[in-house]
């Protein structure tokens, strides 16, 4: 069970706001912030005198905790803000999540942090402090987070419960930015909950219910799910050929948020939602198989993103259509050479079963142009080629609309939840040429990212869509396997600048 955090703004002076611990940032040489002035003073010059002796250095990302007696609070934490000059987006991101990290493990049950008077520079990413304040809720709530549900023995339970925030005065614009980066924290940590729960409970049909679900805690949310019967008639049958080796049936899941007029078309997402990939008859090898728990990460970030829009309320309307199946091999399974056609009336030539993911997706581009979308963004853990072209730190971007591109690279940019663009262009697509169908399922090994893109590309012809290849962003493997909560951030931004 989560424990859950009361976060607040402060515009009073530090010593007047009570808290167990107090944060300040520390730059390595340069004007200090007047935070940190402040605090040297209530404290008789004890930071300047630490520093002097080299017990402070203010190298980035770099944390001292000074226990205190007799002062305005029992510790103060002391993190590093490096040299001016290069304290970028990035480089403050990383103080910010060495904060948290000292906040998580640290005795303090309150603290009071006062770090956004810390100057970073030449970004527009953070160069106000709406943005500095949207940034440090986001990674307060995102790098607080824990899974341990399904853990026998629950650790001890953490000591900080209050987290005040310093700020220069109570504005809405002040209050609306810190509340928006704790609400997309929220919606990542939602997101890793998803993607971490294990494949025999996350199911189609058991993400179909937390749609349901959340249609009943937020008021602005409407549900409809279709079953496999539904999907058959309409003719769904890639979705429905993906899921027939799995004794889980496939869903379609469709959430709706309306908050902006009924006359404005709708922004429309597509999650990738294979809850579990074997590979199917092109069964995968057996190492690492069980991270394809996160093959449903594209759903999962639609969910988070959904959740961000029905706390937050803000005036756009926004679809989500998630394809939801189980990818196993049985006797009933999808066999390599099959042809099925799919709800746009195009056939398909399924040369390997593991390139399932444009499968799902495919009829669930189709299905979304009921809507009349102003832009369709897709995303999906689709290809191990990605993380090969772009390794684990950017999302693939590929579009067939350079303006929607941009802003979403330009989303990216300010969260520091980074995509990168790679070529859509008609050489390609003859990869995907089938002596026997429309289009084979699979390109060949070269340009595997573009030409998945490729394919779903024939199936968005009629409005604006980019897609984004997650493959090496929305988990962690190693020690630190776990769901990322990407891109929640990007997606967030992106809708938040068309609201209205």
């Amino acid at each position: 069970m989560r424990v859950a955090m009361n976060f607040s703004l402060s515009s009073k002076a530090i010593t007047a706001t009570k808290a167990d611990c107090l944060v300040i940032g520390l730059p390595e040489k340069g004007e200090w912030p007047e935070s940190t002035k402040a605090a040297d003073d209530a404290l008789g010059g004890l930071i300047k005198q630490l520093e002097k002796a080299g017990d402070l250095t203010g190298k980035n990302a770099s944390v001292n905790t000074l226990p205190l007696v007799d002062q305005p609070w029992q510790r103060v934490v002391v993190i590093g803000t490096g040299k001016d000059a290069d304290r970028t987006a990035t480089a403050y991101r990383k103080s910010l999540i060495a904060m948290t990290g000292a906040l998580k493990d640290g005795p303090s049950k309150s603290a009071l942090i006062s770090l956004t008077d810390t100057a970073v520079q030449g970004e527009a990413a953070v160069s106000s402090e709406e943005a500095r304040l949207n940034l440090i809720g986001r990674i307060l709530e995102d790098q607080l987070y824990t899974f341990t549900e399904f853990k026998s023995d629950k650790p001890a339970a953490r000591k900080l419960k209050k987290v005040v925030v310093q700020a220069s005065g109570a504005g809405k614009s002040l209050k609306d930015a810190f509340n928006l980066g704790l609400a997309t924290g929220r919606g990542m940590n939602y997101t890793k909950d998803l993607g971490n729960t294990p494949p025999n409970i996350c199911h189609p049909v058991w993400l179909a219910e937390q749609a349901k679900a959340m249609a009943k805690d937020y008021d602005s949310i409407q549900t409809e799910v279709l079953d496999e019967k539904q999907m058959e008639k309409l003719g769904m049958n890639t979705i429905l050929a993906v899921g027939k080796g799995s004794k889980q049936p496939p869903r379609l899941i469709v959430m709706e948020y309306r908050g902006g007029k009924a006359k404005d078309k709708p922004y429309v997402l597509v999650g990738k939602g294979i809850t579990f990939d074997t590979g199917g008859i092109s069964l995968k090898p057996g190492e690492g198989m069980d991270e394809m728990k996160y093959d449903m990460g594209g759903s999962a970030s639609v969910f988070g993103t959904m959740k961000v829009l029905a706390e937050t309320k803000p005036k756009i309307n926004v679809v989500a259509v998630i394809a939801a199946a189980e990818n196993m091999p049985d006797g009933g399974a999808s066999r390599p050479g099959d042809i099925v056609k799919t709800l746009s009336g195009m056939t398909v030539e399924i040369l390997n079963t593991d390139a399932e993911g444009r499968l799902v997706l495919c009829d669930a581009l189709t299905y979304v142009k009921k809507f009349d979308p102003a832009a369709v963004v897709d995303m999906a853990t689709l290809t191990g080629a990605c993380i090969i072209a772009l390794g684990n730190h950017a999302t693939g971007l590929l579009s067939n609309n350079d303006e929607l591109a941009n802003e979403l690279l330009a989303a990216g940019e300010r969260t520091g939840d980074r995509a990168w663009r790679l070529p859509l262009w008609d050489e390609y697509q003859s990869q995907l040429d089938s002596n026997f169908a429309d289009m084979a399922n699979i390109g060949g090994r070269p340009a595997g990212t573009i030409t998945a893109a490729c394919f779903l590309s024939r199936f968005a012809k009629d409005y604006r869509w980019a897609h984004l290849d997650i493959a090496g962003t929305a988990w962690n493997s190693g020690k630190a396997k776990g769901a990322t909560g990407r891109p929640v951030p990007l997606l967030v931004d992106y809708l938040m600048t068309h609201a209205g």
